[in-house]
Parts: C-alpha cells; structure tokens; sequence
C-alpha cells in the first residue's frame, strides 16, 4: 500500500450558516478578519481573509449541525485570547470552556450564533 503525507493536514474548512450576513458580521468581529464575498462556486460564500488562501475557509449557507455536535475547526485570533473571547460573547456567540494552554499555544471552544462549534486559537510564539 502506497503511503501519502501531505504537507498540510487540511485544505480548507466550511462553515454552514443560517444567515450569511449574520454571520459574515459575527466572524468579521470576532476575528476582526474581513471576509470577501465570493460567487465563483456553486453556492455563494464569504471567504475568511487569509495569507495562504488554500489553508483558509469560508461560510455558506447551510443547515448547521445541532449545536455543538459537528467538526470542531480551530480559528487564529490576535493575542490575548481574552479579547477574541470578549468578542464572541459581545456579538451573540458563546464560549463553552475555559481557555485551554497547551505546547503548541492557548485555545478555548465556542459556539458561534448558529451553534455551530469552533475554537479560538493563539500561537504560543503571539501568546
């Protein structure tokens, strides 16, 4: 059997929302990222701005998992950690655990306005 490594685990993530510019606003604040409106697909999107376009994501309308129970993706945010929880709760979302400190960094999870979950995550190098 031939073996394959890739050079990153993921492509890319999507996102399914109820509401595309709810929650367009709600990520744009929390991860004070602007995300691009895109339609070169077949579903209309909002891409999360990126250095790497191939490890990024985007939103789109969807129907969300019943709240907590889908994938799990981990978002990057500005250090401190504090802030971007601040923005979840500020702007409809909900974080569900205390921040977590590993090797690699901090995180903690939330759930966004759709219940979809997802963490927040800083890199011990900007913690």
């Amino acid at each position: 059997m031939a073996s394959y490594t890739p050079p990153k685990a993921s492509i890319w993530f999507k996102i399914p929302v109820a509401d595309m510019d709810a929650a367009q606003r709600f990520y744009g604040a929390v991860l004070q990222n602007e995300l691009t409106h895109e339609e070169t697909g077949p579903n209309p999107i909002a891409m999360f701005a990126a250095q790497d376009r191939m490890a990024s994501g985007h939103l789109y309308p969807g129907k969300p998992a019943p709240a907590g129970t889908g994938p799990t993706v981990h978002l990057a945010v500005a250090a401190p950690i504090e802030d971007g929880l601040k923005r979840v709760a500020d702007n409809g979302g909900q974080v569900v655990s205390p921040v977590i400190d590993i090797p690699s960094g901090r995180f903690a999870y939330c759930l966004d306005p759709d219940g979809n979950s997802f963490g927040l995550f800083v890199p011990a190098v900007a913690a």
